[in-house]
């Protein structure tokens, strides 16, 4: 199962109003586990400047963004490194609100909720009542922030994944390699993202069972003699 699990930054709180993303990240996790595998980019807003409040969470000023692509320049291979995975971010709603505003401007079709977790949702299922900020589970969890002293994508994420790693029931998920994401479908009351997806196997897994074992069993039964109850149950 392939997992991405991003971040953005901004210039502002509201796409609806013209603010844009001038930062991406996003690491590649496989069942569970970190491949390594990171996208991270910066994007020049074109004539969107960057909110005074936006600068002092993240830090990076439009001067940073001299040179640095558009979004439109990135689509193609940041929607590859995307691909068909399920999609991971701590108040997604905020971030694919952003990307979905990005697409629609490079009349590209919305990505669709039912790919998205939002580990803001699980957490404050999780832990009602409590602070559910990054930061604030990173300490739940014992996950080291020191570094953190701005917003930054990539790092983000990378935080992000072992919050999420932790929230979906700690680092032994990741041995299971057929894990398959929970079946049912929860939603929040409000127009909220997804918390998780079912997905239907494409084929039957084949029968581990084999005319050697079938045996085998029958003559493990067969020693326990004419009172065991495992001779109720044989086939």
């Amino acid at each position: 199962m392939r997992e991405i699990i991003f971040d953005t930054e901004t210039t502002g709180l509201s796409p609806e109003q013209g603010d844009r993303i001038i930062e991406i990240g996003a690491v590649e996790m496989v069942n569970r586990f970190p491949t390594g595998k990171t996208y991270h980019q910066y994007l020049h807003p074109g004539d969107r400047p960057i909110h005074p409040d936006a600068q002092n969470v993240h830090g990076i000023s439009i001067e940073d963004l001299e040179g640095k692509p558009s979004f439109e320049d990135v689509l193609d291979e940041f929607m590859e490194f995307f691909g068909e995975g399920q999609l991971i971010a701590h108040n997604a709603k905020f971030d694919m609100g952003f990307i979905n505003a990005e697409l629609k401007r490079v009349k590209r079709p919305a990505i669709e909720n039912d790919r998205v977790i939002d580990t803001l949702v699980i957490a404050r299922r999780k832990f009602p009542g409590a602070r559910n900020s990054l930061d604030a589970l990173c300490d739940r969890f014992g996950i080291s922030n020191a570094h953190r002293t701005l917003h930054g994508a990539l790092l983000d994420s990378e935080l992000l994944a072992d919050v999420y790693i932790e929230l979906t029931g700690g680092r032994q998920a990741g041995f299971s390699l057929d894990h398959e994401p929970q079946a049912k479908v929860e939603r929040e009351e409000e127009d909220t993202i997804a918390t998780s997806q079912s997905r239907i196997r494409p084929r039957p897994l084949a029968a581990r069972e084999t005319e050697t074992t079938k045996a085998a069993h029958a003559a493990f039964i067969e020693s326990l003699g004419e009172q065991a109850i495992w001779k109720k149950w044989k086939s």
